[in-house]
Protein backbone atom coordinates (compact mmCIF):
# COMPACT_ATOMS: atom_id res chain seq x y z
CA UNK A 1 0.00 0.00 0.00
CA UNK A 2 1.52 3.96 -1.15
CA UNK A 3 0.88 5.84 1.69
CA UNK A 4 0.62 9.49 -0.01
CA UNK A 5 1.24 12.63 2.06
CA UNK A 6 1.21 16.46 1.82
CA UNK A 7 3.09 19.38 3.18
CA UNK A 8 0.91 21.48 5.64
CA UNK A 9 2.87 24.59 5.41
CA UNK A 10 2.89 24.34 1.33
CA UNK A 11 -0.84 23.64 1.46
CA UNK A 12 -1.74 26.34 4.06
CA UNK A 13 0.53 28.59 2.09
CA UNK A 14 -1.57 28.14 -1.41
CA UNK A 15 -4.67 28.27 -0.11
CA UNK A 16 -3.55 31.81 1.72
CA UNK A 17 -2.65 32.86 -1.61
CA UNK A 18 -5.78 31.86 -3.40
CA UNK A 19 -7.67 33.88 -0.36
CA UNK A 20 -5.31 36.63 -1.59
CA UNK A 21 -6.41 36.39 -4.67
CA UNK A 22 -10.39 36.58 -3.74
CA UNK A 23 -10.04 39.48 -1.39
CA UNK A 24 -10.30 42.57 -2.88
CA UNK A 25 -7.69 44.71 -2.74
CA UNK A 26 -7.86 48.41 -1.42
CA UNK A 27 -6.29 49.63 -4.08
CA UNK A 28 -8.63 49.74 -6.97
CA UNK A 29 -6.92 49.65 -10.76
CA UNK A 30 -9.44 51.37 -11.92
CA UNK A 31 -9.13 54.68 -9.45
CA UNK A 32 -6.70 56.31 -11.81
CA UNK A 33 -8.47 56.03 -15.16
CA UNK A 34 -11.82 57.45 -12.74
CA UNK A 35 -9.55 60.61 -12.01
CA UNK A 36 -8.52 60.88 -15.40
CA UNK A 37 -11.98 60.78 -16.86
CA UNK A 38 -13.18 63.31 -14.36
CA UNK A 39 -10.23 65.73 -14.61
CA UNK A 40 -11.14 65.61 -18.71
CA UNK A 41 -15.00 66.14 -17.56
CA UNK A 42 -14.20 69.16 -15.62
CA UNK A 43 -11.90 70.81 -18.37
CA UNK A 44 -14.88 70.83 -20.89
CA UNK A 45 -17.02 72.21 -18.70
CA UNK A 46 -14.18 74.89 -17.94
CA UNK A 47 -13.66 75.78 -21.54
CA UNK A 48 -17.16 75.47 -22.14
CA UNK A 49 -18.03 78.56 -19.44
CA UNK A 50 -15.26 80.35 -20.87
CA UNK A 51 -16.37 80.14 -24.38
CA UNK A 52 -19.79 81.36 -23.09
CA UNK A 53 -18.42 83.71 -20.96
CA UNK A 54 -16.33 85.15 -24.20
CA UNK A 55 -19.03 85.61 -26.37
CA UNK A 56 -20.87 87.43 -24.15
CA UNK A 57 -18.10 90.03 -23.84
CA UNK A 58 -17.72 90.29 -27.00
CA UNK A 59 -21.66 90.68 -27.98
CA UNK A 60 -21.59 93.23 -24.79
CA UNK A 61 -18.31 95.05 -26.55
CA UNK A 62 -20.38 95.16 -30.15
CA UNK A 63 -23.29 97.10 -28.27
CA UNK A 64 -21.36 99.27 -26.23
CA UNK A 65 -19.40 100.38 -29.13
CA UNK A 66 -22.62 100.51 -31.33
CA UNK A 67 -24.62 102.63 -29.09
CA UNK A 68 -21.69 104.67 -27.27
CA UNK A 69 -18.86 105.13 -29.40
CA UNK A 70 -20.30 105.24 -32.60
CA UNK A 71 -23.14 107.81 -31.69
CA UNK A 72 -20.48 109.69 -29.89
CA UNK A 73 -18.58 109.85 -33.14
CA UNK A 74 -21.75 111.32 -34.73
CA UNK A 75 -21.82 114.22 -32.22
CA UNK A 76 -20.91 117.84 -34.17
CA UNK A 77 -19.93 120.91 -32.66
CA UNK A 78 -21.23 123.89 -35.56
CA UNK A 79 -21.76 127.31 -35.66
CA UNK A 80 -23.40 129.09 -38.46
CA UNK A 81 -23.61 133.11 -38.91
CA UNK A 82 -27.06 134.63 -39.31
CA UNK A 83 -29.00 138.61 -39.67
CA UNK A 84 -30.22 139.60 -36.91
CA UNK A 85 -32.36 142.42 -36.96
CA UNK A 86 -33.18 145.17 -34.76
CA UNK A 87 -36.21 148.06 -34.97
CA UNK A 88 -33.73 150.69 -34.86
CA UNK A 89 -34.66 153.88 -36.57
CA UNK A 90 -32.12 154.04 -39.66
CA UNK A 91 -33.98 156.21 -42.16
CA UNK A 92 -37.22 157.14 -42.60
CA UNK A 93 -39.14 157.23 -45.62
CA UNK A 94 -43.19 157.76 -45.82
CA UNK A 95 -43.57 156.85 -42.59
CA UNK A 96 -41.72 153.53 -42.84
CA UNK A 97 -38.90 152.73 -40.72
CA UNK A 98 -35.87 150.68 -41.93
CA UNK A 99 -35.11 147.95 -39.69
CA UNK A 100 -31.07 147.83 -38.71
CA UNK A 101 -29.39 144.43 -39.44
CA UNK A 102 -26.58 143.05 -37.66
CA UNK A 103 -24.19 139.94 -37.93
CA UNK A 104 -24.37 137.53 -35.50
CA UNK A 105 -22.84 133.77 -35.27
CA UNK A 106 -24.33 131.10 -32.84
CA UNK A 107 -22.64 127.66 -31.99
CA UNK A 108 -24.21 124.47 -30.97
CA UNK A 109 -23.53 121.00 -29.98
CA UNK A 110 -25.52 118.58 -32.46
CA UNK A 111 -25.80 114.49 -31.85
CA UNK A 112 -28.06 112.73 -34.68
CA UNK A 113 -29.43 109.32 -34.08
CA UNK A 114 -30.29 108.06 -37.21
CA UNK A 115 -31.70 104.71 -35.84
CA UNK A 116 -33.57 105.78 -33.29
CA UNK A 117 -35.03 108.74 -35.07
CA UNK A 118 -33.30 111.24 -32.72
CA UNK A 119 -32.05 114.37 -32.33
CA UNK A 120 -30.31 116.23 -29.57
CA UNK A 121 -29.42 119.67 -29.47
CA UNK A 122 -27.10 121.60 -26.55
CA UNK A 123 -27.44 125.19 -27.30
CA UNK A 124 -24.42 126.89 -24.52
CA UNK A 125 -24.30 130.52 -23.12
CA UNK A 126 -24.83 132.63 -26.17
CA UNK A 127 -21.83 135.22 -27.07
CA UNK A 128 -25.27 137.85 -26.63
CA UNK A 129 -27.31 138.09 -23.33
CA UNK A 130 -30.50 138.16 -25.11
CA UNK A 131 -31.37 134.35 -25.36
CA UNK A 132 -30.71 131.75 -22.45
CA UNK A 133 -28.74 128.22 -22.86
CA UNK A 134 -30.61 125.22 -23.45
CA UNK A 135 -30.64 121.41 -24.29
CA UNK A 136 -33.27 120.07 -27.08
CA UNK A 137 -34.31 117.23 -27.77
CA UNK A 138 -36.92 116.47 -31.35
CA UNK A 139 -38.47 112.99 -30.98
CA UNK A 140 -39.45 112.27 -34.42
CA UNK A 141 -41.02 108.74 -33.45
CA UNK A 142 -43.32 110.57 -30.61
CA UNK A 143 -43.41 113.67 -32.78
CA UNK A 144 -42.30 115.81 -29.87
CA UNK A 145 -40.07 118.50 -29.08
CA UNK A 146 -38.59 119.12 -25.57
CA UNK A 147 -36.73 122.79 -24.73
CA UNK A 148 -34.93 122.51 -21.13
CA UNK A 149 -34.08 126.01 -20.51
CA UNK A 150 -30.84 125.81 -18.64
CA UNK A 151 -31.31 129.40 -16.86
CA UNK A 152 -35.20 128.58 -15.49
CA UNK A 153 -34.75 124.61 -15.21
CA UNK A 154 -37.88 124.36 -16.60
CA UNK A 155 -39.25 122.36 -19.66
CA UNK A 156 -40.78 122.92 -22.13
CA UNK A 157 -43.26 120.29 -24.59
CA UNK A 158 -44.86 121.01 -28.06
CA UNK A 159 -45.84 118.60 -31.03
CA UNK A 160 -42.66 118.44 -33.32
CA UNK A 161 -43.06 120.99 -36.11
CA UNK A 162 -41.44 118.77 -39.57
CA UNK A 163 -41.16 122.22 -41.37
CA UNK A 164 -38.91 123.60 -39.34
CA UNK A 165 -36.70 120.51 -37.65
CA UNK A 166 -35.24 118.78 -40.49
CA UNK A 167 -35.61 114.72 -39.85
CA UNK A 168 -31.87 113.32 -38.60
CA UNK A 169 -30.62 112.16 -41.75
CA UNK A 170 -31.32 115.13 -44.03
CA UNK A 171 -29.97 117.05 -40.48
CA UNK A 172 -27.15 114.75 -41.02
CA UNK A 173 -25.51 115.21 -44.22
CA UNK A 174 -26.20 119.71 -43.78
CA UNK A 175 -24.05 118.75 -40.24
CA UNK A 176 -21.54 117.01 -42.67
CA UNK A 177 -21.11 119.89 -44.91
CA UNK A 178 -20.63 121.97 -42.71
CA UNK A 179 -17.92 120.34 -40.88
CA UNK A 180 -16.33 120.04 -44.32
CA UNK A 181 -16.64 123.30 -45.29
CA UNK A 182 -18.38 122.65 -48.41
CA UNK A 183 -21.20 124.63 -47.20
CA UNK A 184 -20.87 127.72 -44.82
CA UNK A 185 -24.10 129.21 -44.40
CA UNK A 186 -24.48 132.63 -43.70
CA UNK A 187 -28.51 132.85 -43.04
CA UNK A 188 -31.15 134.24 -41.49
CA UNK A 189 -33.30 134.42 -38.37
CA UNK A 190 -36.86 133.25 -38.22
CA UNK A 191 -39.27 133.94 -35.15
CA UNK A 192 -41.78 132.22 -33.24
CA UNK A 193 -43.55 132.04 -30.16
CA UNK A 194 -45.12 129.65 -27.86
CA UNK A 195 -47.30 129.80 -24.80
CA UNK A 196 -47.39 127.77 -21.64
CA UNK A 197 -50.80 126.43 -21.31
CA UNK A 198 -50.73 123.32 -18.67
CA UNK A 199 -48.54 121.77 -16.48
CA UNK A 200 -48.04 117.86 -17.14
CA UNK A 201 -47.06 115.74 -14.52
CA UNK A 202 -46.99 112.45 -16.16
CA UNK A 203 -43.82 112.36 -18.41
CA UNK A 204 -44.20 108.51 -18.93
CA UNK A 205 -46.25 109.20 -21.93
CA UNK A 206 -43.70 111.55 -23.32
CA UNK A 207 -41.43 108.73 -24.47
CA UNK A 208 -37.52 107.67 -23.26
CA UNK A 209 -35.45 110.37 -24.24
CA UNK A 210 -37.85 113.25 -23.34
CA UNK A 211 -38.97 111.67 -20.24
CA UNK A 212 -34.93 111.30 -19.57
CA UNK A 213 -34.39 114.96 -20.03
CA UNK A 214 -37.19 116.55 -18.27
CA UNK A 215 -37.09 114.20 -15.25
CA UNK A 216 -37.04 116.30 -12.14
CA UNK A 217 -37.56 119.36 -13.60
CA UNK A 218 -40.82 121.50 -13.68
CA UNK A 219 -42.49 120.31 -17.11
CA UNK A 220 -45.39 122.24 -19.22
CA UNK A 221 -46.94 121.90 -22.32
CA UNK A 222 -46.87 124.46 -24.90
CA UNK A 223 -48.77 126.36 -28.02
CA UNK A 224 -47.68 127.88 -31.34
CA UNK A 225 -49.20 130.97 -31.93
CA UNK A 226 -48.72 133.03 -34.67
CA UNK A 227 -46.95 136.40 -33.73
CA UNK A 228 -48.82 139.46 -33.76
CA UNK A 229 -46.77 142.69 -34.09
CA UNK A 230 -47.42 144.69 -31.21
CA UNK A 231 -48.65 141.85 -29.32
CA UNK A 232 -46.12 141.44 -26.63
CA UNK A 233 -46.45 145.36 -25.99
CA UNK A 234 -49.83 145.10 -24.89
CA UNK A 235 -49.72 142.01 -23.01
CA UNK A 236 -48.15 141.50 -20.07
CA UNK A 237 -46.09 138.24 -19.89
CA UNK A 238 -43.09 136.49 -19.25
CA UNK A 239 -41.17 136.00 -21.56
CA UNK A 240 -37.47 134.32 -22.93
CA UNK A 241 -36.20 133.34 -25.77
CA UNK A 242 -33.69 130.04 -27.53
CA UNK A 243 -31.85 130.78 -30.37
CA UNK A 244 -31.34 127.46 -31.83
CA UNK A 245 -30.69 125.90 -35.48
CA UNK A 246 -31.78 122.52 -36.70
CA UNK A 247 -32.39 123.70 -40.48
CA UNK A 248 -30.61 125.88 -42.98
CA UNK A 249 -32.00 129.07 -40.88
CA UNK A 250 -31.53 129.76 -37.30
CA UNK A 251 -35.11 129.66 -35.02
CA UNK A 252 -35.63 132.08 -32.07
CA UNK A 253 -38.23 130.03 -30.04
CA UNK A 254 -39.80 132.54 -27.71
CA UNK A 255 -41.37 130.87 -24.89
CA UNK A 256 -44.27 132.99 -23.01
CA UNK A 257 -45.86 132.31 -19.82
CA UNK A 258 -49.37 134.40 -19.00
Amino acid sequence: MVKVTFNTALAQKDVKKDSETLIPDDKDPEAPEFVVRQSRAWCWCFCLGLALMLSGVVVGGAYLYRYYVLEEGRVFVCGVRYMDDYNIPTEEEDGMVEPYYSLRSIQETVRVMQDDEMTFIHVPVPEFGDSDPADIVHDFNKELTAYLDLNLDKCYVIPLNTSVVMPPRDLMDLLVNIKAGTYLPQTYLVHEQMIVTEKLDDLEQLGFFINKLCRGKDTYRLHRRDTILGMQKREALNCHKIRHFENKFVMETEICEP
